[in-house]
């Protein structure tokens, strides 16, 4: 098999189908960093999706933020978002909010018969995060896991499952980043176990591997193992300033994860296998470019990807399915995985000791 070529051979947007209309107009709720400079840009960007308005706890933050794009119409508080004003302004709702208030957003946009796109984790805990599986049952729902949408993964996806590299045997995963730096308030909410969950390692950056193994295995893990660490005052209220974690899957497949809020900026993901090895580095981190190196035998291929806008391709998906009549996935019982497998974690590390699934 010509490698080079193998990778070369793929369609970018291999979800894309022919749709009719559009776009989806999209309510954003949350209007912190991310949704103004990440989200807000990828939908201006898109191809089938459009903001028409913004929710803020702050009634003044989300009309001042009207003019973030043209297609922006409404400035809503929280309580105007759930009295349903201007509901018929837009299809879908977006939510990027901290952890632990999830719930009660996808809740409304549930009651107003809306499509609903969940950050991720999808909540803070096991308990919440059912109820919100419950509270989505009957509208198209995804959580927002914006490396299921990236080329490069789902090519590896397609290597693997295509059995290029053997049976997998081992996967290594790795992101990390100096969040202190970023974030010098350490009142930030991820800082705080009431709203970000039980610590703010996992759930925030390691749930990145964790999850991309879930998908590109196709497998969910039966046990882990897990150690949590924190010295830095700013993680006083959490216990995973630095963790790693192991998690055990069915046919013997074995993960080991390691994650950092107060290390050198670093993300890499590998699967090893009976026969080869595909390694992506870097890996998570949005504005970084993609390379591949897939090893088979006495061959081995660097692919580098174009750079693409995580955020846009995520949004196109959304839309696109939509549009396309399909639900979207990964769905809200996906997410739900990711928050059990986390407790677990959390769990392990206190315990010292390995907690099945």
């Amino acid at each position: 098999m010509d490698l080079e070529a193998h990778l070369r051979d793929f369609t970018r947007r291999d979800w894309e189908q022919p749709v009719d209309g559009g776009p989806v107009r999209v309510a954003m709720v949350g209007l912190g960093w991310w949704t103004r400079e990440r989200a807000v840009p990828a939908v201006i960007a898109s191809d089938y999706c459009e903001t028409t308005t913004l929710v803020s706890r702050s009634k003044e933050k989300a009309t001042e933020a009207t003019d973030l794009a043209d297609t922006v119409e409404h400035g809503l508080s929280v309580e105007e978002f759930e009295a349903g004003h201007a509901a018929d302004a837009y299809d879908a709702v977006y939510v990027c909010t901290p952890n632990a208030t999830h719930l009660e957003h996808v809740e409304t946009a549930a009651e107003q018969g809306k499509a609903v796109l969940c950050e991720k984790p999808m909540e803070a805990t096991v308990e919440r995060a059912r109820e919100l599986v419950d509270a989505a049952s009957d509208v198209p729902a995804m959580v927002a896991y914006r490396m299921q949408t990236e080329p490069a993964v789902r090519r590896a996806k397609e290597l693997i499952e295509a059995g290029l590299i053997g049976d997998p045997v081992h996967v290594h995963g790795h992101m990390s980043q100096r969040f202190p730096q970023m974030f010098t308030d350490y009142d930030h909410w991820r800082y705080h176990p009431e709203l970000a969950g039980r610590g703010t390692t996992i759930t925030d950056i390691g749930v990145y591997p964790l999850n991309t193994i879930r998908f590109l295995i196709e497998s969910d893990p039966v046990s882990v193992q897990g150690v949590t660490i924190s010295n830095h005052e700013a993680f006083s209220e959490v216990p995973d300033e630095h963790t790693s974690f192991t998690m055990r899957f069915p046919e013997d497949v074995v993960a080991t994860c390691t994650a950092s809020q107060n290390a050198y900026h670093s993300s890499h993901l590998k699967v090893t296998g009976t026969e080869g090895e595909v390694t992506m580095e870097p890996a998570f981190f949005d504005r970084q470019p993609r390379g591949l190196t897939v090893s088979v035998g006495e061959t081995t291929v660097d692919h580098d990807f174009e750079r693409v806008n995580q955020m846009r391709e995520e949004f196109d998906y959304f839309g696109n399915c939509l549009l396309s009549e399909r639900d979207p996935y990964p769905d809200a019982a996906h997410g739900l995985v990711d928050v059990e497998v986390m407790d677990a974690i959390y769990d392990a590390a206190a315990a010292g000791e390995a907690v099945s699934l």
